[in-house]
Order: C-alpha cells, then structure tokens, then sequence
C-alpha cells in the first residue's frame, strides 16, 4: 500500500471518530480559505433552529444534523437532507415525449445488440397513445425513426424499424444525441414530459469525443428542457462519462453487465418520466458567519458567498435522493444555540413554471458535557454519513483497481470496515450490518478481479455502489 491510500484511509476514518464522538475536525483536513471571513458563532434569535426539520409539497424534505449538541470551539457535523417525490393517490401518469437512442457500432454486434432491440420492443408495448416515441441509432452515422404517438398502426411502424436495425462503424454518441435532442424538438406532444433515453457499450469514438465537449452537449440538451438518462452496457463504456450525462442531465445512471436486463431499465425509466413530480430541482445551504463548507460528499456544486448550491435531478413520485454536507462550526459558546444552515429546497412542477420553495433552519446548542454530545447524536444521519464517507473510499479503490493497484484498492475497502462499525457504535450493528455485508462482498469482488473485462466490471459495479452511498438512491439504477 503507497503512502498515499494509507493517508486518505486514515483520514476517512478520523474524520468519522469525529463525527462519533463529537471531537474537532481530524488534523488530516484543513479547511479551504473563507474568502468572506469568519467570525464567532452567535446566539441566533427570531429563527425557529432545530437539529432536525421537514417541509412537505410536491417534494418531502428531511434534513438533519448528526450532532444536536456539539462542544464549545471549533467541531465539524454533518447535515444530511432527504427528498422525496411524493405519492399523488389516483393521479393519471404524465404522457412523455421520448426518444431512444441506441448504439448499434461493431461492438455491439451480436448478442448486446439483439438484447437492445428487445428491450426497445418491450419499451413500445409499453406506451400508450398519447405518449410519443422517436428511435434512433447511431454507430458512425446516426440514422432514425422521427417521433410518433403510439397508437396502434405507428406501434406497428416502430416494430418493424427496430427489427432493421442493424450493427455498423463506429461510436458516434455526440450525433445520436444530438439527432435525439431535434426529434423530440419536433414532436407534436404538447405538455408533455421531454426525454433522451442514451444507451452505449462503448467510448466515443466520432463526432465529439472529448468529454468536456460531450458534456457542454448534455448540459445544452438540459438546457433547453430535456432530461437525459444515460444506460451503459458490458465493461467497455466511459462510466464517469456516462455517470456525468445523468447528473448534468438531471436524469438516471445505469450500469450493466448483461444486456438481458434493458428491458427492466427501460421500464424504470419511463415510469420515472411519466410520474414526474419536479423539475429543475435545486438545493441550496447558506450558511452563517463562522460556520463553513468543508466538504459535498459526491455531489458538483456552485458557491456563490455563502451559499451553496447542488442541483439534483428531475423527481418521479417515490423517487428518494439524498445529500450529505460536511460543516465546520467555528468558536461555538457554551449554551448558546448556533444557526448551523439554512437549507432551502426549489423546484418547478411539471407542467408549471412558478417556482416553489421549502426553507428549514437547522441549529445545534453547545455544551461542555461531552455525555450529552454523545447521547443526544442523531443515529440515522450518522449512519448516512458513514456511507457518504465510505464512497469516497470506493472510487479511490475503483480508480486503484483500475490501475492495477489491488492491494491498495482492497485497503480502501478495509477502511470501510472501521467507519461502519463506529457508526454502528452510535446507531445500532443491526443498523449497518448491510453495509459491512457489501464491503465484504466488493473485497470478494476484488480478489476474483484478476485481468480485463473482469477488473472493468469490478471498478464499475463500485462506482455504482458509491453513486448509491453518497446519496443518489433514486438515479442510479
């Protein structure tokens, strides 16, 4: 192991004893410069401060602090924040306006791309006919069948399109999005909810190949009021590319390994389109002088002052994701309540531009008795923060294994090991027993990862598990 794993594996674990026991941040992390500066933490007055809060509409939100009570001077905590796409009882789905965009190179040849063209047959059966489909195929050029309600005769045209479609040239992602974004552009589905369904087996290989380049595409494609879903099959696709076209895209991420399994992929998807709730979705934390960001377990954001904001994807009903933030209080005062954030929660409905909006304060109080620290800890948020901390091991591991590195990937994943069973500590073993149970299966995973499409398989399956852990429970399929 290079010194290098064995710093950020105790680090990992440093930063959770503090999380545990309600210490000040570990020594292996410093806090980035407040450009704002920072001043002592003050009693806050008007506001309503809790540690945990809820605020309820289209989207439920949970948010809460992993310490209710921290010590005087300076300590770090989490907060964590759940939303939720509710249930609407006897709500008629949204119809939705796809378009399916498959990958028909060289590579898909055979069996992937007979499994592609079932799944989009299945995709079909699916619809009804006030929903709109356009498919389209790509290899080094892209060719397509323009969007068309799904009634019965056009059911039939669609069929008959798959069936002759056929495997050619190279990978050309950038084209057949781009011929996907015009189709549903020039689809006659009015109020309907605008979809890209991406699926690839490989890396691009034409047309925009740098990844910078292909994700301005997807951005613009958002831009411009579709949502991007990206599925990538077998072990030879961009993961983090394909990760990146979901999340810019505020649609889902998929990995598979067998193409058998497209059809359940594609089904996933259309429910979440149809049972859309929310839409340019964002989240925000704005935080007071003298407490600070350290660190947004897993999720890109914008900082504007001294607010923080993390853009999440469209929400279907049911659908939970979840974001953990690292703060630094600075310079608490015994028994005064500290305004730890401001956690703000905006988003559209589907067919509604005005914008809505939940705001929640979260507060913590300060004490010296480190036996009220320690009892008054929130058990779920310590355990979600355990998780988001262990993804961050994970994809090191996944980048090590990569590389070749194993011993040092299986050390990642050892690490894991200790911040679960100190969250366990505080929660219950039962509590994270799941999670020790996937940590052991990935260091099976890694140990059978020996050469090739096995150690490709393997970084991807860990890259999934940490989209999961750090919070991306509804997104990632």
């Amino acid at each position: 192991m290079n010194k290098t794993a064995v710093f950020v594996s105790l680090a990992g674990v440093l930063a959770l004893t503090a999380l545990v026991l309600g210490l000040p941040p570990s020594p292996f992390s410093t806090p980035p410069e407040d450009s704002h500066g920072a001043s002592p933490v003050r009693p806050h007055g008007p506001l309503n401060l809790q540690p945990r809060a809820e605020a309820s509409g289209a989207l439920k939100m949970t948010a809460r602090l992993s310490h209710p009570y921290i010590p005087p001077g300076t300590s770090e905590l989490f907060a964590t924040v759940d939303i939720t796409g509710m249930e609407v009882p006897g709500a008629r789905r949204m119809p939705v306006n796809l378009a399916l965009v498959i990958d028909r190179s060289t590579s898909m040849r055979g069996y992937k791309l007979q499994q592609a063209k079932q799944a989009a047959r299945h995709l079909v059966d699916l619809l009804r006919e006030d929903d709109w489909l356009a498919i389209v195929h790509y290899g080094s050029d892209v060719r397509g069948l323009r969007g068309l309600p799904a009634t019965p005769d056009n059911r039939k045209q669609m069929l008959q399109y798959i069936d002759g479609i056929w495997d050619d040239g190279g990978t050309n992602i950038s084209a057949g999005l781009q011929e996907g974004r015009a189709q549903v552009r020039a689809s006659g589905c009015t109020g309907c909810v605008e979809r890209i369904i991406l699926l690839s087996d490989g890396q691009p290989t034409e047309g925009l190949i740098e990844d910078a380049d292909l994700s301005a595409l997807v951005r613009d494609i958002r831009t411009g009021g579709i949502t991007v879903s990206a599925i990538g099959v077998g072990t030879d696709f961009n993961e983090d590319l394909m990760q990146g076209f979901a999340e810019l895209g505020s649609g889902a991420y998929g990995f598979l390994e067998d193409a058998a399994q497209l059809g359940s992929l594609f089904q996933k998807d259309l429910r979440q389109a149809s049972t859309s709730v929310a839409r340019d979705v964002a989240l925000s934390f704005t935080l007071p002088q003298g407490v600070r960001l350290e660190e947004m377990l897993g999720y890109r954001f914008q900082q504007e002052g001294r607010r923080v904001t993390v853009r999440l994807p469209d929400f279907s009903s049911g659908q939970t994701e979840r974001v953990v933030a690292r703060l630094i209080v600075e310079d608490a005062r015994v028994d005064s309540p500290v305004h730890v954030t401001e956690v703000s929660l905006s988003f559209r409905p589907p067919r509604d531009n005005e914008r809505q909006l939940h705001v929640v304060d979260l507060g913590a109080r300060v004490t010296p008795r480190m036996e009220e620290i320690l009892a008054r800890r929130d058990k779920e948020a310590t355990v979600y923060a355990a998780r988001a901390l262990s993804a961050k091991n994970l994809t090191l591991a996944a980048e090590a294994l990569r590389e070749g590195r194993k011993e040092e990937a299986k050390s990642y994943v050892a690490s894991n090991k200790a911040l679960f069973e100190q969250a366990g500590e505080v929660a219950t073993p039962s509590a994270v027993a799941a999670d020790l149970a996937e940590q052991q299966e990935l260091l099976r995973d890694y140990e059978q990862a020996e050469h090739g499409a096995a150690v490709d398989a393997a970084v991807k399956r860990s890259k999934s598990k940490s989209l999961k852990s750090f919070g991306r429970l509804g997104s990632t399929y």
